[in-house]
């Protein structure tokens, strides 16, 4: 967040146009723990959870195209400069390696936090 931020503030800038990606951070989780939590309660097919990734990974790639967008803009006057895009592009990429690891750990059978 702290990326994304600073992508907002940099002195050239001054618009929140990189902001709007927190929108994608927010729902990028949701399809996934929904249909996990659909799945463990009536055993159904995966058909739900391969729908709910295929959500999740639409979330994911417009979170990374939505700046390079933004950047790509008329040039006569950008949306946002390419150095907003890099760091918007660099907090989202910590920013999913975060969840990566958390429904790594979170999904484990012989994890303790399995029980969540």
């Amino acid at each position: 967040m702290t990326l994304v931020i600073l992508a907002c503030a940099l002195p050239a800038e001054k618009v929140w146009w990189p902001f709007f990606v927190v929108v994608f951070y927010v729902l990028a989780p949701m399809p996934t723990i929904l249909a996990r939590r659909y799945t463990e309660h009536t055993g159904s097919s995966n058909s739900s959870i391969e729908l709910a990734i295929f959500l999740t990974m639409g979330f994911v790639v417009s979170s990374f195209a939505l700046p390079i967008v933004l950047a790509r803009a008329p040039a006569v006057v950008p949306v946002i400069q390419w150095s907003a895009c890099y760091l918007t592009l660099a907090g989202n990429i910590i920013v999913y390696l975060t969840y990566i690891g958390f429904f790594v750990t979170l999904y484990q059978e012989d994890s303790d936090y399995s029980m969540w």
